[in-house]
């Protein structure tokens, strides 16, 4: 006891506090998600993401060099597509804009590690997450449309599959349709235990998926339920998820947490637009240290139990790891 023990003695360096540190991030940590286009040459601001673009396919290869030089090995596609219907046709076409981009990073980085989302909000015209009868999504038969559309992702070069439309049953379903297209080897990362969050507003802008009538509570989880997100992602596993993701991250690290303690399999969380644009505005007013706090958001993340943190920042996060300025 005091004055014999001292904790305060392991923090009078910055070596020594390295020296001892518990957590620690490192680039490889890090997933980029990136928004991809139609068209050439473009490299449009997101209003409501400031510092995150619309990409062509051209750009899109630009920012993933970039983003690989830094160290961070993988990046998560979501694609804006040409047009919108009520199926969400072109999530399912091997043209589709995700698919181009795919192959060409295929292509030109064969070793960057590609993550297709899998979902259909951003194709649909009325911004749901599948098929819609009497204006309710029908589970099973959206589970067959999203099993097509990771056929046509794996086909396109997809390493990483990552369903999120919260759907019952679509691990199998999605497993089952990759197996039967000679895809046994490509990894399903499930969004298992995706919240119906306020927190994200500014991906909905980016993606153009906000629902034109009513909300996604009735398949995405109640924020106030923790029990309920183990058996979903229990239920994933069991469906033959190899990697589980927690959705949003910062409001969710009990969820999380209770999920690293839980399960052996990789453990990824997802930084959301509305965590990134918060500490952007907050910044932008002279409110916060931007730079540290980003990191110290990235490491709350990491110590609760993610192996993977999908954020905004991972470019450069990745950058300040390597300038060894955290």
């Amino acid at each position: 006891m005091y004055p014999e023990v001292r904790l305060r003695r392991l923090r009078t360096s910055a070596n020594l506090r390295e020296m001892v540190r518990e957590t620690h991030l490192q680039p490889s940590d890090f997933i980029h998600p990136l928004f991809v286009v139609h068209g050439e040459g473009i490299r449009r601001e997101i209003s409501s993401l400031p510092g995150q673009y619309h990409l062509s396919v051209d750009e899109l290869v630009k920012e993933c060099r970039e983003i690989y030089a830094e160290g961070v090995k993988s990046v998560m596609l979501f694609g804006i597509p040409a047009y919108k219907d009520a199926e969400g046709s072109e999530a399912l076409s091997d043209d589709g804009i995700v698919q181009q981009g795919l192959r060409a990073l295929t292509r030109e980085l064969p070793d960057l590690i590609t993550i297709a989302d899998v979902c259909m909000c951003e194709y649909t015209d009325h911004g749901h997450c599948g098929i819609l009868h009497d204006h309710e999504v029908d589970n099973d038969e959206t589970v067959q449309y999203l099993a097509r559309q990771s056929v046509s992702l794996a086909k396109a070069g997809a390493k990483i599959i990552a369903p999120s439309d919260m759907m019952d049953g679509r691990i199998g379903a999605i497993r089952e349709a990759l197996d039967e297209a000679g895809f046994q080897n490509i990894p399903i990362m499930s969004y298992a235990a995706k919240f119906s969050s306020s927190f994200y507003g500014p991906f909905r802008v980016a993606a153009d998926s906000t629902p034109s009538f009513g909300d996604r509570k009735g398949y995405q989880m109640d924020p106030g339920n923790a029990r309920e997100a183990m058996r979903e992602i229990e239920l994933d596993i069991m469906e033959g998820a190899d990697m589980i993701m927690v959705k949003p991250a910062l409001p969710y690290l009990d969820v999380l947490h209770e999920a690293s303690q839980r399960y052996d399999l990789p453990l990824a969380a997802y930084h959301v637009s509305g965590e990134y644009a918060m500490i952007e505005a907050a910044a932008e007013k002279g409110w916060i240290d931007r730079e540290r706090v980003m990191m110290e958001s990235l490491l709350s993340i990491r110590r609760a139990g993610a192996k993977l943190i999908l954020t905004y920042y991972a470019k450069e996060a990745a950058r300040l790891l390597n300038e060894g300025k955290f």
